[in-house]
């Protein structure tokens, strides 16, 4: 059931993995550690999909959710290390129509660090998820829930729009385009927004889990998550139809698997660059790592801490390990993503049976824990 390889430095995690099939309810799932930029464990196992009967491959793919948010970030941070955006400058100066409705002074920064209070999207109507021209116009329209830089938020759907878009205006390149072109195929993974026919072929199915405190506030439309998520079609399985696989949706629709998304993350750990492939310059991570806010997320109440883009190590519904300057991004239902670059550790766990509760689930947590044992 289990294939791939473990070092026996990382006997642990190993051991981990084949308990959470035993005893957590693992159905299909991937996990991959990087230490000092060698991929030092690289196992997957289980169904991918429980209606065909298809196996967990060496190349299954699996939507990791809002991981892409982090990756999303990674673009635009790309793109200040490349001088064509200004950290402090205001996001209209790039994107003019986003000034509208009391937005043109908000900064990239702000936008980064959560800080815009820009999570709705009232204008969007029901199912227009997918269509990116519709949901950029509300965001332009919408005015923030409060004034910008006095509360942080979890920006759930709104934030690989705004990524998305800036990174658009200021390169010209849509942001599938521009990540595969300038971080993929550049690190040689598999990991981006919009499938093909080949890929979808041997994605994983995602299986939801009733007790996803996220997934049941997202249905709940009366909730601030079910407000924010209005334009995405109602239904669990909208995350396994084509609708979903072949679009572009950043905050949420980002597909790869934990050997990917660990070695993206293995190059930040070692302060941009991995196997002589620059995808940050040296010293940028300061920047993605510096703390915008710590506190009760005006989007979810829960209690995050937030650098630019990322999230940071010290809360329990993100647990990146012992270094609370560790950063990284969790995905709803478990998938997860890290570098820790004092230990010079990189993480990434891809699941497709969507854990319970409000965080990562007990199946990644464990495997974190098993890291740094």
């Amino acid at each position: 059931m289990i294939n791939g390889t473990c070092s026996s430095r990382f006997e642990r995690v190993g051991e981990v993995f084949a308990e959470n099939f035993a005893k957590r309810g693992e159905v299909g799932a991937a996990v991959c550690v990087y230490e000092n930029g060698v991929k030092l464990v690289d196992l997957w196992g289980g169904v991918a999909d429980p209606q065909t009967g298809m196996m967990w491959e060496q190349n299954t793919l699996v939507c990791m959710m809002s991981v892409g948010k982090g990756m999303s970030a990674l673009c635009v941070h790309r793109l200040i290390d490349r001088g064509a955006i200004d950290l402090h400058a205001p996001v209209a100066q790039y994107w003019p129509e986003f000034a509208q409705a009391g937005k043109g002074a908000i900064t990239v920064k702000q936008l980064l660090g959560g800080l815009a209070g820009l999570i709705y999207a009232d204008a969007a109507p029901p199912n227009s998820i997918m269509n990116w021209k519709v949901m950029v116009g509300a965001l332009e329209q919408q005015a923030p829930e409060w004034p910008p830089g006095t509360k942080g938020a979890y920006h759930s759907m709104s934030m690989g729009f705004l990524m998305g878009e800036l990174v658009r205006r200021v390169d010209g390149r849509p942001i599938d385009q521009f990540f595969r072109e300038e971080i993929a195929q550049r690190l040689d993974v598999e990991y981006g927004y919009g499938l093909n026919d080949e890929q979808i072929a041997r994605t994983a199915r995602i299986i939801p889990n009733p007790e996803s405190v996220t997934a049941n506030a997202i249905k709940d439309r009366a909730s601030k998550l079910g407000r924010a998520w209005k334009a995405r079609p109602a239904g669990s399985e909208y995350y396994s139809t084509d609708e979903f696989r072949r679009g572009v949706l950043p905050s949420s629709n980002g597909h790869g698997n934990a050997r990917s998304v660990a070695r993206i993350y293995a190059a930040l750990s070692l302060d941009g660059t991995i196997d002589g492939v620059e995808i940050l310059k040296p010293g940028s991570i300061e920047r993605l790592r510096e703390e915008q806010w710590d506190g009760i997320c005006g989007m979810t109440d829960r209690h995050f801490r937030y650098g630019q883009g990322f999230f940071l190590g010290g809360l329990p519904l993100a647990p990146l390990g012992p270094n609370r300057q560790a950063f990284g991004h969790p995905g709803a239902g478990g998938a997860l993503g890290f570098a820790d670059p004092e230990s010079k550790i990189a993480f990434s766990y891809s699941p497709n049976f969507m854990c319970g509760g409000a965080g990562v689930g007990d199946r990644c947590e464990a495997l974190v824990q098993a890291v740094f044992a």
